[in-house]
């Protein structure tokens, strides 16, 4: 399918076009927290709020608060299709058909609505929180940062003429075919769309997964947007997120349980899925105490996810650890998913999995096409390794304004879990710059958990 973004841009009355669609235009793994917070938390409240991470970028300057009214009251108005829900029933996620409990899908379809939100406007930025049942909160994180971010593209889109449109996506898709043209070919390589959150827009995301899934081939392993992976026979991907144990420990009663809520969710998670979809996540509370401290049975899961941690050290601390357990790292999953490029991957994927040939030094890594013989090849895989790639595949289009006078870089948000059951939450990461929460609250954690593994590095701009 080929779009025409730049005439798209150029004719479209921006106050009637719907940024979200449909409510399945969120994250995969959204959905599958969902039906545990249903199935385990569901008269639990909880509250979620927004942090622009950039105080220079003033959002409700650029952005009128009248538009983003709109497009939330839009967006609360929506409902699941009975299509979608016959979907999620009968399509096979992860080799597994029947992920999604009939009695859930049913919630889903007739009494799934999303809580009321808080939205003002404080110095240049928008205050926007979200109050209620946990079931009725969690979906609003991915919602309101998509919005967002194309509420602010649709702004810098307005000042251009339909000329310097076809330029600006003729460099954006230049940009990109680059970066595919340097992985296409690429043995054993696994590719993943995580970019929903901060996309240039919708229809941007959607082109691009095409791009991938046409270039890449086997190699594009499927997306996090459960809608896109819905509307185009893509798999849909992901498991779960920092979210769910803020959420455990944050309604901990002491400083042992709180210390311990990290491995209950995880025991829970089991439960629930059957042993399916066993990928950690940490890093929530520092990586290195989790893996130090972690019961045996813990390094049996499928795999992990590096999210806060420079992913070669999280990688590496990953095998350590599998290894001091008596695991075979090469059984096992690593993902990499935090402010990854092209390059970045290709140099991942060299170091954990990647091939070589005879008498090279070990992660010496080139691509397929660079070499005559492929056949030479031998493989050199310490564990299998995928890129969950965001931002910089979704919205890359620094330098590509042919103005020049307006900023096409996109805003560095977060909506994170604020309270749960009544209690703050904390998120303290393995970047201290990343910390989330109370600052009493961050102390008291940080006393309880400890600082080892963890440093702190700038956040990316």
């Amino acid at each position: 399918m080929i779009i025409n973004l730049s005439r798209r841009a150029h004719n479209h009355n921006w106050e009637l076009d719907p940024i979200v669609r449909s409510l399945l235009d969120t994250d995969f793994y959204k959905l599958l927290m969902l039906q545990f917070i249903w199935k385990h938390f569901s008269s639990t409240p909880a509250s979620f709020s927004l942090l622009n991470r950039d105080s220079g970028l003033r959002l409700a300057d650029a952005i009128s608060v009248g538009e983003l009214h709109a497009q939330l009251e839009h967006l609360r108005s929506l409902r699941f299709h009975k299509s979608e829900i016959i979907w999620l029933a009968g399509n096979t996620f992860y080799g597994r058909r029947g992920i999604f409990e009939p009695a859930f899908l049913d919630w889903l379809e007739h009494g799934f609505c999303l809580s009321e939100y808080h939205l003002s406007v404080h110095d240049g930025q928008f205050s926007l929180s979200f109050h209620g049942p946990w079931t009725q909160t969690t979906l609003w994180e991915i919602y309101s940062l998509s919005i967002l971010s194309e509420l602010k593209t649709r702004t810098a889109l307005k000042r251009l003429t339909e000329l310097e449109l076809d330029i600006l996506y003729a460099r954006a898709k230049a940009k990109l075919w680059e970066k595919m043209e340097r992985l296409r070919g690429v043995p054993n390589l696994r590719i993943s769309d995580f970019g929903t959150r901060r996309r240039h827009s919708f229809l941007w995301q959607e082109y691009v997964i095409l791009a991938m899934s046409d270039v890449l081939g086997p190699g594009f392993i499927g997306t996090s947007n459960t809608y896109l992976a819905y509307k185009h026979d893509l798999e849909a991907i992901g498991t779960n997120a920092h979210e769910l144990p803020m959420g455990l420990a944050a309604m901990a009663s002491s400083d042992e349980e709180l210390k311990a809520s990290q491995y209950r969710l995880l025991d829970l998670w089991q439960q629930t899925y059957h042993g399916e979809l066993l990928i950690l996540l940490p890093d929530t509370f520092g990586t290195t105490q989790f893996l130090r401290h972690a019961p045996d049975w813990v390094a049996d899961w499928t795999g992990q996810r590096a999210d806060s941690k420079p992913p070669e050290a999280a990688g590496e601390e990953y095998i350590a650890w599998l290894e001091s357990r008596g695991r075979d790292p090469r059984n096992k999953l690593f993902i990499a998913s935090d402010s990854l490029d092209s390059e970045e991957i290709l140099r991942l994927h060299a170091k954990f999995a990647g091939n070589i040939q005879p008498g090279s030094a070990p992660g010496d890594f080139r691509r397929a096409a660079d070499f005559t013989d492929t056949r030479k090849w031998i493989p050199e895989r310490r564990i299998r390794f995928s890129a969950g790639w965001g931002t910089l595949l979704t919205n890359d289009f620094r330098d590509c304004n042919p103005r020049g006078d307006v900023s096409f870089d996109p805003p560095h948000l977060v909506c994170k879990l604020q309270d749960a059951g009544g209690r703050p939450a904390v998120k303290l990461s393995d970047n201290p710059e990343k910390a989330l929460g109370l600052s009493t609250e961050i102390e008291r954690y940080r006393r309880i958990f400890g600082a080892e593994g963890i440093e702190s590095r700038p956040l990316p701009t």
